[in-house]
Protein backbone atom coordinates (compact mmCIF):
# COMPACT_ATOMS: atom_id res chain seq x y z
CA UNK A 1 0.00 0.00 0.00
CA UNK A 2 1.18 3.65 -1.17
CA UNK A 3 0.99 6.36 1.45
CA UNK A 4 -0.82 9.34 0.42
CA UNK A 5 1.17 12.42 -1.27
CA UNK A 6 0.01 15.36 -2.41
CA UNK A 7 1.24 18.88 -3.35
CA UNK A 8 0.97 22.52 -1.92
CA UNK A 9 -0.49 23.69 -5.25
CA UNK A 10 1.84 25.54 -7.81
CA UNK A 11 3.40 23.48 -10.01
CA UNK A 12 5.71 24.46 -13.40
CA UNK A 13 3.95 25.86 -16.12
CA UNK A 14 4.82 25.23 -19.75
CA UNK A 15 5.76 27.93 -22.08
CA UNK A 16 3.42 27.46 -23.96
CA UNK A 17 1.42 28.68 -21.29
CA UNK A 18 3.83 31.53 -20.14
CA UNK A 19 3.35 33.03 -22.98
CA UNK A 20 -0.52 32.94 -23.23
CA UNK A 21 -0.97 34.44 -20.24
CA UNK A 22 1.61 37.52 -21.03
CA UNK A 23 -0.44 38.02 -24.11
CA UNK A 24 -3.52 38.06 -22.40
CA UNK A 25 -4.94 41.58 -21.89
CA UNK A 26 -6.31 43.37 -19.33
CA UNK A 27 -9.52 44.91 -18.49
CA UNK A 28 -9.72 49.13 -17.35
CA UNK A 29 -9.45 48.25 -13.66
CA UNK A 30 -5.51 47.23 -14.46
CA UNK A 31 -6.58 43.90 -12.61
CA UNK A 32 -9.52 42.03 -14.82
CA UNK A 33 -7.67 39.60 -17.28
CA UNK A 34 -9.24 38.64 -20.18
CA UNK A 35 -9.49 35.19 -22.02
CA UNK A 36 -11.34 33.61 -24.69
CA UNK A 37 -11.92 29.83 -26.13
CA UNK A 38 -8.74 29.35 -27.17
CA UNK A 39 -6.99 30.31 -24.14
CA UNK A 40 -8.99 27.87 -22.34
CA UNK A 41 -8.16 25.07 -24.13
CA UNK A 42 -4.86 25.66 -23.54
CA UNK A 43 -5.44 25.78 -20.33
CA UNK A 44 -7.78 22.72 -20.16
CA UNK A 45 -5.32 20.59 -21.81
CA UNK A 46 -1.95 21.91 -19.28
CA UNK A 47 -4.16 20.54 -16.80
CA UNK A 48 -4.95 17.24 -17.89
CA UNK A 49 -0.64 16.97 -19.02
CA UNK A 50 -0.09 18.28 -14.88
CA UNK A 51 -2.49 15.85 -13.64
CA UNK A 52 -1.04 12.79 -15.61
CA UNK A 53 2.27 13.72 -14.63
CA UNK A 54 1.77 14.05 -10.97
CA UNK A 55 -0.06 10.70 -10.89
CA UNK A 56 2.66 9.20 -13.19
CA UNK A 57 5.19 10.91 -10.28
CA UNK A 58 3.22 8.82 -7.56
CA UNK A 59 1.09 11.78 -6.68
CA UNK A 60 -2.69 10.48 -5.35
CA UNK A 61 -4.47 13.80 -4.13
CA UNK A 62 -3.69 15.88 -7.63
CA UNK A 63 -3.65 19.34 -7.88
CA UNK A 64 -3.99 21.75 -11.14
CA UNK A 65 -1.15 22.84 -10.79
CA UNK A 66 -2.90 26.58 -10.65
CA UNK A 67 -2.82 26.96 -14.05
CA UNK A 68 -6.09 28.73 -13.84
CA UNK A 69 -4.95 31.37 -12.33
CA UNK A 70 -2.38 34.41 -13.62
CA UNK A 71 -1.09 37.63 -12.06
CA UNK A 72 -2.50 40.25 -12.67
CA UNK A 73 -1.44 43.60 -14.38
CA UNK A 74 1.81 44.91 -12.51
CA UNK A 75 0.73 42.94 -8.81
CA UNK A 76 4.06 40.69 -8.95
CA UNK A 77 3.90 38.61 -6.02
CA UNK A 78 2.46 35.21 -7.71
CA UNK A 79 -0.76 33.85 -9.13
CA UNK A 80 -1.81 32.37 -5.92
CA UNK A 81 -2.28 35.90 -4.16
CA UNK A 82 -2.73 38.04 -6.98
CA UNK A 83 -5.67 36.30 -8.95
CA UNK A 84 -8.18 36.74 -6.05
CA UNK A 85 -7.77 40.50 -7.39
CA UNK A 86 -9.62 39.47 -10.37
CA UNK A 87 -12.71 37.68 -8.35
CA UNK A 88 -13.92 40.16 -6.10
CA UNK A 89 -15.33 43.99 -7.00
CA UNK A 90 -14.40 46.92 -4.51
CA UNK A 91 -10.80 47.07 -5.75
CA UNK A 92 -8.90 49.31 -7.41
CA UNK A 93 -5.29 49.54 -8.99
CA UNK A 94 -3.17 51.89 -7.02
CA UNK A 95 -0.23 53.36 -5.81
CA UNK A 96 -0.99 52.72 -2.40
CA UNK A 97 0.53 50.02 0.02
CA UNK A 98 -1.76 48.48 3.19
CA UNK A 99 0.79 50.35 5.33
CA UNK A 100 -0.09 53.52 3.81
CA UNK A 101 -3.60 53.07 5.72
CA UNK A 102 -2.87 50.76 8.70
CA UNK A 103 -1.81 53.45 10.77
CA UNK A 104 -5.89 54.55 11.36
CA UNK A 105 -7.23 50.84 11.04
CA UNK A 106 -7.44 49.36 14.88
CA UNK A 107 -6.09 45.87 15.67
CA UNK A 108 -5.16 43.52 18.89
CA UNK A 109 -2.32 45.46 20.64
CA UNK A 110 -2.52 48.05 17.58
CA UNK A 111 -0.33 45.50 15.52
CA UNK A 112 0.63 46.94 12.07
CA UNK A 113 2.22 45.22 9.23
CA UNK A 114 5.47 46.86 7.25
CA UNK A 115 5.63 46.50 3.66
CA UNK A 116 7.13 43.57 2.15
CA UNK A 117 10.53 44.53 1.44
CA UNK A 118 10.85 46.09 5.19
CA UNK A 119 10.03 43.14 6.98
CA UNK A 120 12.65 41.82 9.67
CA UNK A 121 13.94 39.39 7.93
CA UNK A 122 15.09 41.48 4.96
CA UNK A 123 16.63 43.79 7.82
CA UNK A 124 18.65 41.35 9.80
CA UNK A 125 20.63 40.61 6.47
CA UNK A 126 20.05 43.88 4.85
CA UNK A 127 24.02 43.68 3.03
CA UNK A 128 22.52 40.63 1.39
CA UNK A 129 19.36 41.72 0.25
CA UNK A 130 20.71 45.26 -1.30
CA UNK A 131 23.63 43.26 -3.06
CA UNK A 132 22.17 43.52 -6.54
CA UNK A 133 25.21 41.32 -8.03
CA UNK A 134 25.48 38.57 -5.43
CA UNK A 135 22.66 37.48 -3.12
CA UNK A 136 24.04 34.64 -2.08
CA UNK A 137 21.47 32.33 -3.31
CA UNK A 138 18.47 34.71 -1.61
CA UNK A 139 15.97 35.49 -3.67
CA UNK A 140 13.91 38.20 -2.77
CA UNK A 141 11.21 38.60 -4.72
CA UNK A 142 10.19 41.75 -7.17
CA UNK A 143 8.28 44.21 -5.87
CA UNK A 144 4.91 45.29 -7.68
CA UNK A 145 4.61 48.26 -9.53
CA UNK A 146 0.59 48.84 -8.71
CA UNK A 147 -1.50 48.01 -5.65
CA UNK A 148 -4.64 46.95 -5.09
CA UNK A 149 -6.94 49.20 -2.53
CA UNK A 150 -10.40 48.26 -1.40
CA UNK A 151 -12.40 51.80 -2.19
CA UNK A 152 -15.99 49.96 -2.35
CA UNK A 153 -17.69 46.88 -0.82
CA UNK A 154 -16.39 43.49 -1.68
CA UNK A 155 -18.47 41.22 -3.34
CA UNK A 156 -17.06 37.78 -5.54
CA UNK A 157 -17.31 37.80 -9.11
CA UNK A 158 -15.46 34.85 -10.34
CA UNK A 159 -17.85 32.51 -10.59
CA UNK A 160 -17.25 31.72 -14.08
CA UNK A 161 -13.61 31.48 -13.40
CA UNK A 162 -13.73 29.10 -10.36
CA UNK A 163 -16.44 27.08 -13.02
CA UNK A 164 -13.36 27.18 -15.20
CA UNK A 165 -11.05 26.04 -12.73
CA UNK A 166 -13.28 23.06 -11.66
CA UNK A 167 -14.01 22.12 -15.44
CA UNK A 168 -10.72 21.83 -16.46
CA UNK A 169 -9.74 19.43 -13.08
CA UNK A 170 -12.51 17.26 -12.78
CA UNK A 171 -12.03 16.67 -16.80
CA UNK A 172 -8.75 15.62 -16.05
CA UNK A 173 -9.06 13.23 -13.24
CA UNK A 174 -9.81 9.38 -13.71
CA UNK A 175 -13.11 7.86 -12.11
CA UNK A 176 -12.77 7.34 -8.43
CA UNK A 177 -9.80 9.92 -8.36
CA UNK A 178 -9.57 12.85 -5.91
CA UNK A 179 -8.19 16.36 -6.68
CA UNK A 180 -7.96 19.96 -5.19
CA UNK A 181 -8.14 23.68 -5.81
CA UNK A 182 -6.36 25.94 -4.16
CA UNK A 183 -7.71 29.50 -2.87
CA UNK A 184 -6.76 32.40 -0.92
CA UNK A 185 -8.03 32.69 2.93
CA UNK A 186 -9.81 35.53 3.86
CA UNK A 187 -6.71 37.19 6.11
CA UNK A 188 -3.62 37.02 3.04
CA UNK A 189 -6.23 38.61 0.41
CA UNK A 190 -7.19 41.74 3.21
CA UNK A 191 -3.41 42.18 2.65
CA UNK A 192 -3.91 44.81 0.42
CA UNK A 193 -4.81 48.87 1.12
CA UNK A 194 -7.78 49.49 2.49
CA UNK A 195 -9.54 53.05 2.61
CA UNK A 196 -13.42 51.70 2.59
CA UNK A 197 -13.66 49.45 5.54
CA UNK A 198 -13.16 51.29 8.74
CA UNK A 199 -11.20 48.55 10.70
CA UNK A 200 -9.00 46.08 9.56
CA UNK A 201 -11.06 43.20 11.01
CA UNK A 202 -14.11 44.47 9.02
CA UNK A 203 -11.78 44.28 6.35
CA UNK A 204 -10.96 40.73 6.93
CA UNK A 205 -14.76 39.61 7.49
CA UNK A 206 -15.17 41.17 4.46
CA UNK A 207 -13.40 38.60 2.43
CA UNK A 208 -14.36 36.20 4.14
CA UNK A 209 -18.01 36.59 2.99
CA UNK A 210 -16.67 37.33 -0.59
CA UNK A 211 -14.56 33.96 -0.77
CA UNK A 212 -16.81 31.60 0.69
CA UNK A 213 -18.58 31.58 -2.96
CA UNK A 214 -15.69 30.21 -4.04
CA UNK A 215 -14.53 27.80 -1.09
CA UNK A 216 -18.46 26.59 -1.72
CA UNK A 217 -18.16 25.89 -5.24
CA UNK A 218 -15.08 23.83 -5.13
CA UNK A 219 -16.39 21.52 -2.47
CA UNK A 220 -19.82 21.00 -3.80
CA UNK A 221 -17.69 19.53 -7.13
CA UNK A 222 -16.48 16.88 -4.46
CA UNK A 223 -13.43 18.41 -4.98
CA UNK A 224 -10.89 19.53 -1.62
CA UNK A 225 -10.06 23.21 -1.26
CA UNK A 226 -6.82 24.05 -0.30
CA UNK A 227 -6.90 27.45 1.41
CA UNK A 228 -3.68 29.03 1.29
CA UNK A 229 -2.72 31.53 4.22
CA UNK A 230 0.62 32.19 4.87
CA UNK A 231 -0.92 35.60 7.09
CA UNK A 232 -0.86 33.34 9.96
CA UNK A 233 2.64 32.90 10.51
CA UNK A 234 4.29 35.19 8.02
CA UNK A 235 2.84 38.53 9.13
CA UNK A 236 4.85 38.15 12.51
CA UNK A 237 7.76 39.07 10.89
CA UNK A 238 6.13 41.71 9.28
CA UNK A 239 5.56 43.61 12.64
CA UNK A 240 8.03 45.67 13.95
CA UNK A 241 9.32 45.75 16.78
CA UNK A 242 8.51 42.23 17.25
CA UNK A 243 4.82 41.86 19.28
CA UNK A 244 4.33 39.38 22.19
CA UNK A 245 3.35 36.09 21.57
CA UNK A 246 -0.02 36.69 22.98
CA UNK A 247 -0.78 39.76 21.58
CA UNK A 248 0.34 38.15 17.61
CA UNK A 249 -2.17 35.04 18.63
CA UNK A 250 -5.14 37.54 19.20
CA UNK A 251 -4.24 39.54 16.01
CA UNK A 252 -4.15 35.76 14.43
CA UNK A 253 -7.01 34.31 15.50
CA UNK A 254 -9.46 37.48 13.90
CA UNK A 255 -8.14 35.74 10.64
CA UNK A 256 -8.92 32.22 11.70
CA UNK A 257 -12.47 33.38 12.94
CA UNK A 258 -12.91 34.67 9.53
CA UNK A 259 -11.87 31.60 7.88
CA UNK A 260 -14.15 29.60 9.68
CA UNK A 261 -16.99 32.02 8.82
CA UNK A 262 -16.16 31.11 5.20
CA UNK A 263 -16.21 28.09 5.66
CA UNK A 264 -19.30 27.24 7.65
CA UNK A 265 -21.22 24.50 6.54
CA UNK A 266 -18.84 23.18 4.40
CA UNK A 267 -17.81 19.48 4.46
CA UNK A 268 -14.99 19.14 6.47
CA UNK A 269 -13.17 16.66 5.22
CA UNK A 270 -12.94 18.49 2.21
CA UNK A 271 -11.04 21.62 3.41
CA UNK A 272 -7.32 21.55 3.54
CA UNK A 273 -5.52 24.54 5.44
CA UNK A 274 -2.17 25.83 4.17
CA UNK A 275 0.09 27.73 6.44
CA UNK A 276 3.92 28.74 5.58
CA UNK A 277 6.40 30.72 7.03
CA UNK A 278 6.99 32.64 3.48
CA UNK A 279 8.29 31.22 -0.33
CA UNK A 280 11.04 33.42 -0.86
CA UNK A 281 14.59 32.14 -0.61
CA UNK A 282 15.68 33.71 2.40
CA UNK A 283 17.43 33.25 5.91
CA UNK A 284 14.10 32.75 8.12
CA UNK A 285 16.03 33.67 11.21
CA UNK A 286 13.01 35.82 12.29
CA UNK A 287 10.45 33.37 12.01
CA UNK A 288 7.68 32.45 14.42
CA UNK A 289 8.09 29.06 15.98
CA UNK A 290 5.27 26.87 14.89
CA UNK A 291 4.61 26.23 18.55
CA UNK A 292 3.54 29.88 19.46
CA UNK A 293 1.18 29.45 16.37
CA UNK A 294 -0.10 26.14 16.12
CA UNK A 295 -3.03 26.27 19.19
CA UNK A 296 -4.27 29.05 17.16
CA UNK A 297 -4.07 27.25 13.86
CA UNK A 298 -6.27 24.15 15.40
CA UNK A 299 -8.96 26.28 15.88
CA UNK A 300 -9.83 26.28 12.43
CA UNK A 301 -12.33 23.75 11.10
CA UNK A 302 -10.83 22.01 8.89
CA UNK A 303 -10.14 18.72 8.03
CA UNK A 304 -6.18 18.81 6.57
CA UNK A 305 -3.46 21.08 7.88
CA UNK A 306 -0.97 21.58 5.49
CA UNK A 307 2.55 23.00 6.51
CA UNK A 308 6.36 22.95 5.77
CA UNK A 309 8.30 20.18 7.21
CA UNK A 310 11.20 20.04 5.29
CA UNK A 311 12.44 23.44 5.30
CA UNK A 312 15.67 23.47 7.07
CA UNK A 313 14.57 26.48 9.35
CA UNK A 314 11.32 24.28 10.55
CA UNK A 315 12.23 20.69 10.28
CA UNK A 316 12.84 20.01 13.43
CA UNK A 317 9.65 21.32 14.65
CA UNK A 318 8.00 18.37 13.69
CA UNK A 319 7.86 17.03 17.74
CA UNK A 320 5.51 19.73 18.35
CA UNK A 321 2.77 17.68 16.81
CA UNK A 322 3.41 14.87 18.94
CA UNK A 323 2.72 17.22 22.04
CA UNK A 324 -0.57 18.99 21.24
CA UNK A 325 -3.94 17.60 21.79
CA UNK A 326 -5.44 17.06 17.53
CA UNK A 327 -8.94 16.51 16.69
CA UNK A 328 -9.44 12.87 15.96
CA UNK A 329 -10.28 13.46 12.66
CA UNK A 330 -7.50 16.04 11.72
CA UNK A 331 -5.43 14.92 8.67
CA UNK A 332 -2.07 16.17 8.27
CA UNK A 333 0.01 16.92 5.19
CA UNK A 334 3.21 17.57 6.09
CA UNK A 335 5.74 19.09 3.24
CA UNK A 336 8.65 16.17 3.24
CA UNK A 337 10.26 18.00 0.29
CA UNK A 338 11.06 21.76 -0.01
CA UNK A 339 10.64 24.44 -2.67
CA UNK A 340 13.70 26.11 -0.63
CA UNK A 341 16.51 24.31 -2.12
CA UNK A 342 17.44 22.97 -5.49
CA UNK A 343 19.01 19.83 -3.73
CA UNK A 344 16.46 16.78 -4.68
CA UNK A 345 15.95 14.90 -1.49
CA UNK A 346 16.82 11.04 -1.45
CA UNK A 347 13.70 8.95 -1.31
CA UNK A 348 14.83 7.26 1.91
CA UNK A 349 14.75 10.57 3.62
CA UNK A 350 11.52 11.34 2.38
CA UNK A 351 10.09 7.93 4.04
CA UNK A 352 12.07 9.05 7.39
CA UNK A 353 9.85 12.61 7.25
CA UNK A 354 6.71 10.85 6.18
CA UNK A 355 6.95 8.11 9.63
CA UNK A 356 7.83 10.91 11.67
CA UNK A 357 4.03 11.76 11.41
CA UNK A 358 2.52 8.79 10.46
CA UNK A 359 4.08 7.51 14.44
CA UNK A 360 2.02 10.60 15.76
CA UNK A 361 -1.32 9.79 14.09
CA UNK A 362 -1.53 6.52 12.15
CA UNK A 363 -0.74 6.53 8.20
CA UNK A 364 -4.43 6.88 7.28
CA UNK A 365 -3.70 10.43 8.82
CA UNK A 366 -0.95 11.63 7.19
CA UNK A 367 -0.65 13.15 3.29
CA UNK A 368 2.85 13.51 2.03
CA UNK A 369 3.15 16.81 0.19
CA UNK A 370 5.68 19.65 -0.75
CA UNK A 371 6.35 22.26 2.10
CA UNK A 372 5.18 25.08 -1.14
CA UNK A 373 4.04 25.44 -4.21
CA UNK A 374 6.63 23.84 -7.08
CA UNK A 375 5.78 26.35 -9.87
CA UNK A 376 8.03 29.32 -10.49
CA UNK A 377 10.56 28.50 -7.05
CA UNK A 378 12.92 25.74 -8.38
CA UNK A 379 13.66 24.98 -12.28
CA UNK A 380 10.60 23.00 -13.39
CA UNK A 381 13.20 19.43 -13.95
CA UNK A 382 14.24 19.92 -10.40
CA UNK A 383 10.29 20.60 -9.63
CA UNK A 384 9.50 17.09 -11.50
CA UNK A 385 12.76 14.70 -9.47
CA UNK A 386 11.44 15.85 -6.01
CA UNK A 387 7.75 15.09 -7.14
CA UNK A 388 9.13 11.52 -8.07
CA UNK A 389 11.23 11.62 -5.02
CA UNK A 390 7.98 12.02 -3.34
CA UNK A 391 5.85 9.46 -4.71
CA UNK A 392 9.53 6.60 -3.97
CA UNK A 393 9.57 8.09 -0.80
CA UNK A 394 5.84 7.34 -0.15
CA UNK A 395 6.37 3.67 -1.22
CA UNK A 396 9.40 3.25 0.79
CA UNK A 397 7.11 4.24 3.90
CA UNK A 398 4.35 1.99 3.28
CA UNK A 399 6.57 -0.57 3.38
Amino acid sequence: MTAQTTTAGSLPRTDALLQANAARSFGPDGLTLEGGEEHEALVAAAVADVVARQRAAGVTLVGDGEFGKAMAHAVDYGAWWSYSFQRASGLELTEATPQDQASRKSTPGHLVLTSFADRRDRQAFSRVYADPVDRGGVDTGRIATGFPTTTGPLHYTGHQAVTSDIAHLTAALRPGEQGFLTAISPGSAARVANTFYATDEEHIWAWAEALREEYAAITAAGLVVQIDDPSLAENWDQITPEPTVADYQAFTRIRVEALNHAIAGLPRHLVRLHLCWGSWHGPHTTDIPLADILPVVLEANVGQVSFEAANVRHEHEWSVWRDVALPDDLVLVPGVVSHATPVVEHPDLVAQRIRRFTDVVGSERVIASTDCGLGGRVHPDIAWAKLEALGEGARRAAR
